[in-house]
């Protein structure tokens, strides 16, 4: 099944949440979105990939329910934030969430997300065969997967991988199968180690942190590192050390995470116009954006769209 888009754009402003809300009721049964009215903005890809149902929306500041759904076979919601911070809510439980971090909810019961502008990468599966992989599986529920950790991190690249080759021809017969099953895998890998013990460590923990400001404010062009330092309370001097054990500078850690946003979105998005992918990737010069991502990819951004690029 081919990646399906869907915009706002171009419809009138006050026509755009309606137009949203059917779209999400269609895709997932029983969605609603309240936003403010006139204001709201929103895109989304959908695509099935075997009995993974997956969307990517993107939309300005909006609360998002779900009632419950009934099935013949038992389903599973993930919701992971690519950017944006946001809140879960799900019973009695509430999860603050920020860039990286994911939640499984079961869609038999009423859920709510209260979002600022965001991004999503949402997938909605089969129930049995994560049970079968995590018999403890209900325990998990409505609690944070954290982004930050090692299995989280290599989790959320495989989803992101899917997407950025969704438009590339898999002919091979039972793709679709092994990426289920390699979903499956990783997914319940992640939720095991959630915890992640390896960077429980306070520098570790703060260095992450700052990372996921920077991955919710890549569009800001005003992202340096004296806003990295003001929102978390410290010198510029002691965010310029935290990068140097990484052997990066703050600046090019900024550049190299915007360049590989605007690569994704030349991908998945190929409509799109290159300035716009320049400028909501947080560069504000189209000619230094093309300049900079020839230097990193070996290729200029329209050569890289129709896949002729040197290196990845």
């Amino acid at each position: 099944m081919a990646i399906e888009r869907f915009a706002t754009e171009g419809l009138p402003a006050r026509q755009r949440l309606r137009y949203w809300n059917d779209l999400v009721d269609r895709v997932f049964g029983g969605t609603h979105v309240k936003a403010e009215e006139g204001s709201f903005d929103g895109s989304m890809l959908a695509w099935r990939v075997g009995k993974l149902a997956m969307l990517r929306p993107s939309a300005s500041r909006s609360m998002i329910g779900r009632r419950r759904t009934l099935r013949d076979e038992e389903h599973i919601i993930l919701h992971l934030v690519s950017r944006g911070r946001g809140r879960q809510i799900q019973g009695v439980r509430e999860i603050d969430l920020e860039p990286g971090d994911f939640t499984l909810c079961a869609v038999e019961h009423d859920y709510q997300l209260e979002f600022q502008p965001h991004e999503l990468s949402i997938v909605e599966f089969p129930k049995a065969p994560l049970l079968e992989r995590l018999p403890g599986l209900e325990d998990s529920l409505c609690c944070k997967i954290a982004g930050s950790t090692p299995t989280g991190r290599i989790f959320q690249d495989f989803v992101l991988s899917l997407w950025r080759n969704g438009e590339r021809s898999m002919p091979e017969p039972g793709w679709q199968e092994d990426v289920e099953r390699v979903f499956y895998d990783l997914l319940a890998m992640a939720v095991r180690h959630r915890d992640g013990g390896s960077f429980g460590e306070r520098h570790g923990r703060l260095s992450e942190r700052i990372k996921a400001f920077i991955e919710s404010r890549l569009a800001d062009p005003d992202l340096r590192t004296q806003a990295i330092a003001a929102e978390f309370g410290l010198s510029e001097r002691a965010i310029q050390q935290i990068f140097a054990k990484a052997g990066i500078t703050p600046s090019a850690f900024i550049l190299e995470r915007r360049l590989r946003r605007a690569a994704d979105e030349l991908r998945v998005l190929p409509n799109a116009s290159i300035t716009r992918v320049a400028f909501e990737s947080g560069f504000s010069d189209s000619a230094y954006f093309s300049r900079c991502f020839r230097e990193r990819f070996g290729a200029s951004p329209r050569a890289w769209r129709s896949g002729r690029s040197a290196t990845g």
